[in-house]
C-alpha cells in the first residue's frame, strides 16, 4: 500500500457539496491499495503512520508520535498514487489493486487506524471528493508498505 500523510492544523472532504469527514489536528492521508496487496500490508503502514515521530514535542523538535499527540486522521482514498508516468503523458494506473479489493483494504485500513486509538474519519471510496486541508510545518512524507 502507498500512502502520503500530511501533518495538518485541520483538513476536511466535501462529496456533493456535503462535509462527509474532517480531523483537527493530525494527520490526513491519502492511501492506495496497489495489486497483490493484502491486509498485513495494510496493518503495516497503519502502524508505521501511528508511530511516525512527526510532532513536534516541548523543545519543539519532531519527537512525537500521532498516538503520542492525540491527534486525529482524515483518510482519503487516491488511486491516483499508483501512477506509471514513465510512458507518454497520460498516467496508468493499472497497478492499482481492482476497485472492490482496494475499498475493501481502505475500509480496511481506516478501522484498524481507529482500533489504534487515533479519532478517525474517512472520505467516500470511489467518489468525487473536494479536499482541503492546512497543512502544518509543512510535513508531508510517502510511505509504502
Amino acid at each position: 500500500m502507498r500512502a502520503v500523510v500530511q501533518r495538518v492544523r485541520n483538513a476536511q472532504v466535501h462529496v456533493d457539496d456535503a462535509l462527509i469527514g474532517e480531523c483537527g489536528p493530525g494527520v490526513m492521508i491519502l492511501v492506495c491499495a496497489m495489486q497483490g496487496d493484502t491486509t498485513d500490508n495494510a496493518d503495516a503502514l497503519v502502524d508505521k503512520i501511528a508511530k511516525l515521530r512527526i510532532f513536534k514535542d516541548d523543545a519543539g523538535k519532531m519527537n512525537r508520535s500521532l498516538l503520542d499527540a492525540q491527534g486525529s486522521a482524515l483518510v482519503i482514498s487516491q488511486f491516483t498514487l499508483a501512477a506509471d508516468t514513465s510512458r507518454g503523458n497520460r498516467p496508468g494506473f493499472s497497478a492499482a489493486a481492482a476497485p472492490d479489493e482496494g475499498e475493501k483494504l481502505y475500509d480496511y485500513f481506516a478501522a484498524r487506524l481507529a482500533a489504534q486509538g487515533v479519532p478517525t474519519q474517512t472520505g467516500k471510496f470511489g467518489a468525487d471528493m473536494a479536499v482541503s486541508l492546512v497543512n502544518d510545518g509543512p510535513v508531508t512524507i510517502q510511505i509504502e508498505r
